[in-house]
Formats: structure tokens, sequence, C-alpha cells
């Protein structure tokens, strides 16, 4: 079980649910054993790099794919509500200093729509147009749920009083 640690963090980033990530990382390697024979080692120099990243992408997918199963209605909003978040000010500076921990565990905090669009296009490097078909969605809610949950982590760290809102440069 040396990729088990790994394969349940990577669910855990979509799934916030213990048991629900665990349902994940099961069915994916599932797939990753039914999938085994066709992954060509010989193609990677790196072979423990490149089964690494396969394995990733296979949870990854299947994580969403479960999430998808289980929020349905997450990426709906209303109006009204879009509107508020359009006139947000863009002007607000990402932060720059906080440690991986403290990043995942306000992630974490994100509402599951959000949470899976930011995954995916902040720490797992899809595009709004990959997102979009992973999720069943349009390119615009994808810009829009990411957009709302970068304006979500900024009210956070700002209600957490943490060091990068409150001036303090290591």
């Amino acid at each position: 079980m040396r990729y088990y640690p790994y394969a349940l963090s990577i669910c855990l980033r979509y799934l916030h649910e213990r048991d629900a990530a665990l349902e994940a990382v099961n069915d994916g390697f599932m797939k990753v054993f039914r999938e085994l024979p066709r992954f060509d080692a010989a193609r990677f120099p790196d072979v423990a790099g490149s089964l690494r990243g396969w394995l990733r992408r296979i949870m990854v997918r299947t994580a969403i794919d479960q999430f998808r199963a289980t929020h349905r209605h997450a990426f709906h909003t209303d109006l009204d509500s879009a509107e508020a978040h359009l006139a947000a000010d863009p002007g607000l500076t990402p932060v720059d200093q906080f440690s991986f921990e403290e990043l995942l565990r306000l992630i974490g905090q994100l509402p599951p729509a959000y949470r899976a669009v930011f995954n995916l296009y902040a720490i797992d490097g899809y595009t709004h147009e990959e997102i979009a078909k992973q999720l069943g969605i349009s390119v615009g809610a994808s810009k829009s749920n990411l957009f709302k949950a970068r304006a979500q982590l900024r009210a956070l760290l700002t209600q957490y009083q943490h060091h990068a809102h409150t001036g303090y440069v290591r």
C-alpha cells in the first residue's frame, strides 16, 4: 500500500467526507488494477514518477465522478447571488505567505462546487475547458466558481487574521 496515502490525500481534496474519499480511493484502485496491463512503463524513463502521475489522474477523475454523483446541483446559483459576486472588488492581492496545511484546511471549508473547481484549476493545473468537461458544467460556470472560491478564501483568511492580511512579512 505504498500509494494508498497519496491516493487518499488526492480524493480528500475533492470529497471532504472521509467515507466518500475512501470509497473513491477503492474505486480508483480498482481502475488502476484493471488498467495496469495497459500502462506502458517502457515509454517513461522514470517509471515510478510516471506511475505516480498516472495514479494521480485516475484518482482525480474518480473523485470527480463521485463528486458529480453526490453534488449534482452544487453548481447552480441564483441570479442575485451571481450578480453580487461579479460586483466584488477584483483588486484584492493574492496571499503569498501560508503553509500548505493552512491552505488545505481553508480549501476544505469551501462549498463543494467551489472546492472542486479550485482544486482542479489551482492545484491540479486543469484549464477551465477541461474542468467544464470533467464536471459537466459550462466554461463560464467554471470561471465563476473559481472566482467565488478565491473570494471566499480571501474572506476566510481575513476572518482568521492570517499573517498575510495583517501586514506581517517574513
